[in-house]
């Protein structure tokens, strides 16, 4: 009887390891029916000629005679994103991100300004408004010896 125990035990283990391999074989049939469904729709796209010319001036910049072909060297200027948001978010984290081209202006008068602000500190105050006092001191004091040379 003990026997008889451990060789049913042997025979329903065994039913329990195929009964699994069957249904991890079902899954791979259907992801591989559904992997096989989708190059086929691709094949089928191709044949569209509508599909074929948009990918080649995607792809490729193709244009067809008498167009003029125009590249955006700076994309984000156009989307608000870079290319590399675009193609990669976990290289961008690390990466420095681009601003739009009015943003990259308005930040370069505002570095323009904070740079000239420095220069005048760095010179005892000097600016241009002090430059301006100076020229009409130095009028002045000419005007005053040309009137003091008219007596």
């Amino acid at each position: 009887m003990a026997l008889g125990a451990i060789q049913l035990v042997s025979t329903f283990h065994t039913y329990a390891l195929n009964l699994a391999e069957l249904n991890g074989l079902k899954k791979q049939e259907a992801s591989l029916i559904a992997q096989k469904q989708e190059l086929e729709n691709d094949i089928a796209r191709w044949d569209d000629k509508a599909y074929v010319t948009a990918q080649a001036r995607d792809r490729l910049g193709f244009v067809f005679p008498g167009e003029q072909a125009i590249r955006v060297q700076h994309p984000e200027a156009v989307t608000g994103e870079s290319a590399a948001n675009a193609n990669d978010a976990s290289q961008s984290k690390s990466q420095k991100t681009s601003l739009p081209w009015y943003k990259e202006m308005a930040y370069s008068f505002k570095q323009a300004d904070q740079a000239d602000d420095k220069k005048a500190a760095a010179n005892g105050g000097t600016t241009e408004s002090n430059g301006q006092q100076d020229e009409s001191s130095a009028n002045t004091q000419n005007n005053d010896q040309s009137q003091s040379g008219a007596q």
